[in-house]
């Protein structure tokens, strides 16, 4: 039977296990799912990029809207939304180029159906990618300045300098002009298949690469290239590729749906933590990681259990303050039942294998609760604990029970409070107003959003520690090892840099001499 091909990145799911596994039928059912999760990806990383174009298109003072040779240096401001647009165009397109890359075996599949798909779904990242890459050029071409700001280092997403000369040698060389033929004629052989969610995309970003290659903007030439790569399908570009393909398809292989923070530490971590506690996670093979800023993609309020919160919030000043809200037992469970009543009884149900609810985040499905066993279930976790007093802390939780079942905000918009993000819900749970302290958590601009990515909360942590500026402390920090499959406690200092690790952090890991178990 054939080995498992190592280079399938997480996304994906194909044909390099032996014919004797596809026979049965939960890896088949497991396929197809994995087929449709990675049109999804797709469908939602091509809508970033064409994000990104659109707030390029709009901000004409960082992005000039026609050739110039205003050599005026960019202030510090315009200089980090330049960069920040930069990361984010960069995340999505490693996404895409390693899905396309990633299908090179997809022909072998014994079932014509799943070939087809398969290839659709890769053409499609392809399209976006090439396509996108060929918009965000048209603009920055126009400005000398961007060849010196975007050939900077990156060490958000773990590379080096000379980026933006890659990605021009890459995508204005005659060999991928000539990939995006042969794979035209591939798809017109295979046919579009009615229905499709990636129909739409796929023929508007054919359309625009042929205009390109009409010469209706930005030319592609011979003089980019070498030589034309050939038999080159679904050509990786970054050098970090190899390494995300090879570890993901690992990852997927060996540990799918399995977390190296295992349930035995959860459980032996529960003891150390009190509500109001705030999460912080990462998840080595979550697409939720892809668009978000830095290693900590994830972060979650613990709220606890009724007989927990009812032995933390018995003080003076907490009772005083219920009664204020018109509930005379002083008691907060009291509270949240009389103010929330229906998120009060849905934070009551059992969750996955029956654990009790400790945790409220924001997660694609929209704000719910959740368990502490189902949250922390990830590959590094840092509880961080904020210097405020419990009547603080019972108001976060309050405010927090006021989010619940409103809808994950896809668009990264803080100004409103209709759909929420999961560091949002963080950020305006502990938000001081005048009637609660709270937290002055960062605020950050991406794309035009205003956001607090859960990188920049470790980020101010780390800035502010052993100042009168500091705001929390750290409980616990579980780092995850992937050589060794397991997340081992380790120390302060450690978790200082983490926000300094780039996304594919994994890729360079080496087993921490600080950890311990």
């Amino acid at each position: 039977m054939k080995k498992p091909n190592r280079s399938i990145l997480l996304l994906l799911l194909i044909s390099a296990v032996g014919q004797a596994t596809l026979a049965s039928p939960s890896i088949e059912t497991s396929l197809q799912q994995q087929l449709i999760n990675d049109r999804d990806v797709v469908f939602i990383q091509r809508n970033g990029l064409a994000d990104t174009l659109r707030y390029m298109g709009l901000n004409g003072d960082l992005f000039p809207p026609a050739r110039t040779s205003d050599n005026r240096l960019v202030n510090r401001a315009q200089r980090q939304k330049i960069l920040s647009t930069w990361i984010s165009f960069l995340d999505r397109l490693i996404i895409l180029d390693s899905i396309s890359q990633s299908y090179a075996g997809y022909e072998q599949h014994h079932d014509e159906r799943v070939r087809k798909m398969a290839f659709r779904i890769a053409y499609a990242a392809f399209l976006a990618r090439y396509r996108y890459v060929l918009d965000f050029l048209q603009i920055t071409e126009r400005n000398a300045q961007f060849h010196t700001l975007l050939n900077e280092p990156i060490p958000e997403l773990g590379l080096k300098h000379d980026t933006y000369a890659e990605v021009k040698y890459h995508y204005l060389n005659i060999a991928i002009a000539t990939e995006f033929a042969r794979l035209a004629l591939a798809y017109r052989l295979h046919g579009e298949e009615p229905g499709f969610r990636l129909n739409p995309g796929i023929r508007r970003d054919q359309a625009k690469i042929w205009d390109y290659g009409r010469g209706k903007g930005i030319k592609q030439t011979i003089k980019n290239g070498v030589q034309i790569v050939k038999d080159s399908s679904f050509k990786a570009l970054f050098p970090i590729q190899k390494g995300i393909s090879q570890w993901m398809g690992d990852v997927r292989v060996r540990r799918p749906h399995q977390s190296l923070i295992t349930l035995e530490q959860v459980r032996s971590l529960q003891s150390r933590l009190e509500p109001g506690d705030i999460l912080l996670e990462r998840r080595e093979w979550y697409l939720s990681n892809i668009g978000l800023p830095g290693f900590w993609p994830h972060a979650a309020l613990l709220i606890g259990t009724p007989e927990q919160r009812q032995r933390y919030f018995q003080s003076a000043d907490i009772k005083a303050w219920v009664r204020q809200q018109g509930v005379d037992s002083g008691e907060f469970e009291a509270l949240l039942q009389h103010r929330y009543p229906e998120a009060y009884a849905e934070s009551l149900g059992m969750r996955e294998n029956n654990f009790l609810v400790r945790v409220i985040e924001a997660v694609s499905e929209g704000v719910v609760f959740t368990s502490l066993e189902h949250s922390a279930a990830a590959d590094s976790l840092a509880v961080l604990r904020p210097r405020l007093s419990r009547l603080g802390k019972a108001k976060a939780i309050l405010q927090a029970f006021h989010y619940s079942g409103r809808p994950y905000d896809f668009n990264f918009d803080f100004i409103t409070d209709r759909e929420l993000v999961c560091t949002e819900l963080v950020y305006k749970a502990y938000e001081a107003n005048g009637e609660k302290a709270g937290l002055t958590l960062p605020v950050v601009e991406i794309l035009g959003r205003l956001a607090t990515p859960a990188n920049e909360i470790v980020k101010q942590f780390d800035q502010n520690y052993d100042t009168h500026k500091q705001q929390l402390d750290l409980v616990l920090f579980l780092d995850g090892q992937e050589k060794t499959g397991f997340a081992l406690e380790s120390d302060l200092a450690t978790f200082r840099h983490s926000w300094r690790r780039p996304k594919w952090h994994i890729l360079i890991q080496e087993s921490s001499k600080t950890a311990h178990h």
